[in-house]
């Protein structure tokens, strides 16, 4: 089982689960199916690994492949919640849609065999069968007319084919369960395919294994010269016509270049035109920016420098010991371009051709053009697709400054959180550049990644450019280095932690989480006390960063010891006969950074385990938790997680319930609470004042518990939802508190969307349509760690 693990994880054509990534209680982590074949031959079984963020406990389950019928609860049908997945997002994503509808009706044109790599749902599919007027493939007596469509991801599989069901397609589109490599012509499917419909790509493109797949696909799978949608990508090719969501354009050529040309006609009857030159091939976009804020997600190192206590995370001599991994991050940059100082102009590097076969590696270096001085901090880079062989339809990911740079460029504005551009940070405090100042980019692609290297000619590479060496390193996630950065934060947790040390003597500190700062922060304060660090996350990883910045922050090694997470409770054996003095939690759990602010209250389970063994009075941080929530505007989000319908002519209506849509529900139905950045999701606006649902004191065990509130909206508007957050009350007397509200762009909120929005009205100023007020009820339940949340408008 665990070689298969090994295995299968590390596949390049492994990462179509990507798509699959947790925000809610239960995280499945899938791969290569392990299939076990009974004595008939024909039962089949894949293993996945269910998580618990809220008892840090995992097991293995079995997803069966048989089907239910089960209408009255489409989520049963499934083992994995698919709520928990962005394939609600891109359903709803009409520019998407309609391209690809565009771009298939155009390619599909004659009777072939079309495969579909990724089928999701099975919504290319149909349009291919739709397009090429495919029969029954019961009556079909060759290859021709044939549409197959693979998905590796049981789940998806049962819901697709439920899908098919719905629209009258289960008997002319052949369904199946592998991976596009475990594909054998002549035993699944009859012959190579004509054409290859995929949607295989993430924020950074090749991140869902776009470039092994193709491979193989061109290698195994496909006739020579196939034909593919898409076809190439294009830079800077984000261009919305007012009425169309899909961008079409004019290609004209010369003998030296060929260019694309944008017509575009305004709401007033004004023309304009927009000449892009472009090549036949695949392109990215990309820009130097300067951010303070991205530079904090990153550069713990120099921003350490600036806390006003003695802490160091990063030693100076230990430079890279803690750091983020060198990739590129997928993130909404239009949040951020207020902020954001731009240092070049776009520019594009990596070429890559979806209709033959791509290289697994390639290098390119370019002379990029500083437009200003500054210091650059991150590599922005987006993707802009052409779909079909002409050049006539595109679809891109680049961030709306792009309009800006470009007054007659189009703007799409279309929301969505599938595709976000994508951030490469350069290490240290950046890049120190002059205006038109020569920066040298060499960027190198693998099978499923990008990565660069800048420099400036004649420009001594300092120790805040790059990292030193070292054998060791821990790796957290941007947020976290930027939380530790924060010298607020910093101050609050040490003010916190000396107010307990004062009010009692701490012979024996029990950190409960895998905060290496609390953990560093109670080694460097107390200097004769006995430290148990769980580190349920990071474990040896989290000790051995301590045991190597430890003489750096003045306190011994030998202090400390690491817990024994096999046991199921902590007993006085495993604390030297010792009870806990001082019981310490962020609270933070590595790898959980994306799940719902109350799954954090594993802290409040933990410190119920170690109930026996805690000391008389003994001094808890956080001392309380308390669930915040506002009344919000979010119509960007509330449209990507809307009830699916018609799409693109194909009923999708069946999907809802198992992809966790949110607005426009029948009722009684109400769809999930979801984790996102608020700060990221597009147009906001907070509607009423922040509010307290309940609180969670963790002076006493852990237990369910209900809260109720009535508030009054602040302003007019339309109401989408409520943000859900914890504030954490570090100190009840003297009052620290650190929140995660909309405002920390460090933690994730909770959303609640409505089933349909709601006009509101201020106590001020009310009409007979409006609501102007809101009564909320939740209640949290101990045993599994949900939180249910009702609402009620008040006219």
């Amino acid at each position: 089982m665990a070689s298969i693990l090994a295995k299968t994880l590390t596949h390049p054509l492994c990462t179509r689960p990507r798509r699959h990534l947790n925000h809610h209680s239960l995280t499945y982590i899938n791969f290569r199916p392990a299939r076990a074949m009974s004595s008939s031959g024909s039962n089949q079984r894949m293993f996945q690994l269910k998580f618990d963020p809220l008892t840090g406990n995992s097991e293995w389950v079995v997803v069966d492949e048989i089907e239910t019928d089960d209408a009255s609860n489409p989520t049963q049908s499934s083992t994995v919640d698919l709520a928990t997945t962005s394939y609600l997002d891109m359903l709803n994503d009409t520019s998407r849609n309609k391209a690809y509808r565009l771009a298939i009706d155009k390619t599909v044109t004659r009777q072939c065999h079309v495969l579909d790599i990724g089928a999701g749902t099975g919504l290319l599919s149909m349009m291919a069968a739709r397009a090429m007027g495919t029969a029954d493939r019961a009556d079909n007596g060759d290859a021709k007319g044939q549409v197959t469509a693979c998905e590796s991801y049981l789940p998806m599989v049962k819901l697709m084919r439920k899908v098919l069901r719905c629209n009258g397609m289960e008997r002319r589109i052949n369904v199946i369960n592998k991976r596009s490599d475990e594909l054998k012509v002549g035993v699944d499917i009859s012959t190579r395919a004509d054409i290859l419909v995929s949607e295989i790509l993430d924020s950074e493109l090749l991140g869902e294994g776009l470039i092994p797949t193709l491979q193989n696909a061109h290698d195994e799978l496909l006739v020579e010269n196939a034909q593919t949608v898409p076809y190439r990508a294009t830079t800077y090719g984000q261009a919305n016509i007012q009425g169309s969501e899909v961008i079409t354009f004019q290609r004209c050529k010369d003998s030296s270049i060929e260019q694309i040309i944008w017509k575009h006609q305004d709401e007033e009857g004004r023309r304009g035109q927009l000449i892009l030159s472009t090549s036949n091939i695949a392109q990215f976009g990309f820009q130097l920016v300067e951010s303070t804020f991205l530079w904090r997600l990153h550069d713990l190192y120099n921003n350490e420098i600036f806390s006003s206590d003695t802490i160091q995370l990063v030693p100076t001599k230990l430079a890279s010991i803690l750091r983020v991994k060198a990739q590129q991050y997928p993130m909404h940059c239009d949040s951020l371009q207020e902020e954001i100082k731009l240092l070049s102009e776009p520019f594009k590097i990596f070429e890559f051709e979806f209709w033959k076969r791509p290289d697994s590696h390639g290098k390119a270096e370019q002379l990029v053009k500083a437009t200003a001085d500054g210091r650059v901090n991150a590599v922005v880079s987006w993707w802009v697709l052409q779909l079909d062989q002409e050049g006539t339809i595109f679809y891109s990911t680049a961030p709306k400054w792009i309009k800006r740079l470009q007054p007659n460029f189009p703007d799409d504005g279309n929301w969505c959180d599938h595709w976000k551009q994508c951030v490469w940070f350069v290490p240290g405090k950046g890049l120190l550049v002059c205006k038109d100042e020569d920066i040298h980019l060499d960027a190198v692609h693998s099978d499923i990644s990008i990565s660069y290297d800048l420099k400036v000619q004649n420009q001594k590479t300092d120790a805040g450019h790059r990292f030193d060496n070292q054998d060791f390193q821990l790796i957290l996630s941007p947020e976290r280095i930027a939380t530790y950065s924060d010298n607020y934060w910093r101050r609050c947790v040490l003010s916190a932690v000396q107010n307990a040390l004062q009010r009692k003597d701490a012979h024996l500190c029990y950190v409960a989480d895998d905060s290496i700062f609390l953990a560093t922060a109670i080694s460097h304060l107390c200097r004769t006390s006995q430290i148990v660090v769980s580190f349920p996350g990071l474990q040896e990883k989290g000790l051995h960063y301590l045991q190597t910045i430890a003489e750096a922050n003045g306190f011994s090694v030998d202090r400390l010891k690491l817990q024994n997470h096999q046991k199921d409770s902590t007993i006085m054996h495993d604390t030297d006969a010792k009870k806990v003095d001082l019981l310490v939690g962020e609270p933070f759990y590595y790898g959980c950074e994306a799940q719902l602010p109350w799954k954090n209250l594993r802290f409040w389970k933990e410190r119920t385990k170690l109930e026996g063994i805690l000391s008389k009075d003994a001094q808890i941080i956080p001392y309380k938790g308390i669930l915040r929530a506002c009344a919000m505007f979010l119509p960007d989000l509330w449209r990507s997680r809307r009830a699916l319908e018609n799409i693109e002519g194909f009923d999708h209506s069946v999907v809802n319930a198992t992809l966790g849509a949110c607005g426009n529900l029948r009722p009684p139905l109400e769809g999930p609470i979801s984790p996102f950045f608020v700060w990221q999701c597009g147009e906001t606006k907070e509607l009423s004042e922040r509010f307290t649902l309940m609180e969670f004191d963790f002076s006493k065990p852990m237990s369910s518990c209900s809260g109720k509130a009535k508030v009054q909206f602040a302003k007019t508007g339309v109401c989408h939802g409520f943000a859900l957050w914890i504030d954490w009350v570090l100190d009840t007397e003297s009052g620290i508190l650190v929140s995660t509200g909309p405002d920390s762009r460090y933690w994730k909120q909770g959303v609640k969307l409505l089933a349909n929005p709601v006009s509101i009205g201020s106590r001020d100023l009310l009409h007979s349509d409006e609501y102007h007020c809101v009564e909320i009820d939740a209640t949290f339940d101990s045993s599994s760690g949900d939180l249910m949340v009702r609402d009620s408008f008040l006219r």
